[in-house]
């Protein structure tokens, strides 16, 4: 997590630390990753473990989305519909929690075979965090290269300036689009453990009302 925060303050501090911050970017992604290997290899996995990781990827997205739109890099929706899917998901996993539900194994809040391939598989984990890695590392390679009086290329043709702006509203909106997708079966999976918590807390309402 503090990797990422450095990569981040390192951009737009000349071409030099971007470059620098798109390696610390690598780097941020491959510790995230190797942490969660390891901590499932050697049975180390707890379900505050895998909240504080889940925190920690929160932040990462939501620190590099920002800063990007800030400098207008990418559309000012992408960090709020990050914010709010993750608000979101995060809300119905704690009430999923509470009712005694952890993110794997027999007893994991998501019960379907799509919806735990579609969140909790490797190869979903990995094609995310590999789609992060190469969306964070496009942006920065950009702002290193081809954007602002200091860029290493120098002034691009216009043709070449939008050929790579293309490529970054491609891939930035392709992450966008399947973290939506792994976070769909949690929302309708989800959303019974909002229903039961409603339920509860009007039952609970009612007996006071009786006691009374």
């Amino acid at each position: 997590m503090g990797v990422g925060f450095a990569a981040v303050c390192l951009f737009g501090r000349g071409a030099w630390a971007n470059l620098a911050g798109v390696g610390l970017t690598v780097a941020a992604i491959a510790l995230d990753a190797l942490d969660g290997h390891l901590a499932r290899r050697k049975n180390l996995a707890t379900p505050e473990g895998a909240q504080i990781d889940i925190l920690g990827d929160r932040m990462i997205e939501n620190v590099y989305f920002t800063y990007f739109a800030v400098v207008g890099m990418v559309s000012l929706w992408l960090p709020v519909f990050f914010f709010a899917r993750g608000a979101a998901t995060d809300f119905l996993r704690g009430l999923a929690a509470r009712a005694g539900h952890s993110g794997w194994g027999a007893n994991a809040m998501l019960q379907t075979r799509i919806g735990q391939a579609l969140v909790a598989s490797r190869w979903s984990r990995g094609v995310y965090a590999a789609l992060k890695c190469i969306c964070f590392c496009y942006l920065g390679l950009e702002l290193a290269l081809a954007r602002g009086p200091v860029a290493l290329l120098g002034t691009l043709a216009a043709e070449a300036q939008g050929a790579i702006r293309a490529g970054a509203q491609i891939l930035t909106w392709t992450t966008a689009a399947f973290c939506l997708v792994r976070g769909l079966p949690v929302l309708l999976e989800g959303w019974r453990y909002f229903a039961k918590s409603v339920q509860s807390g009007r039952g609970g309402k009612s007996a006071a009302q009786e006691a009374a």
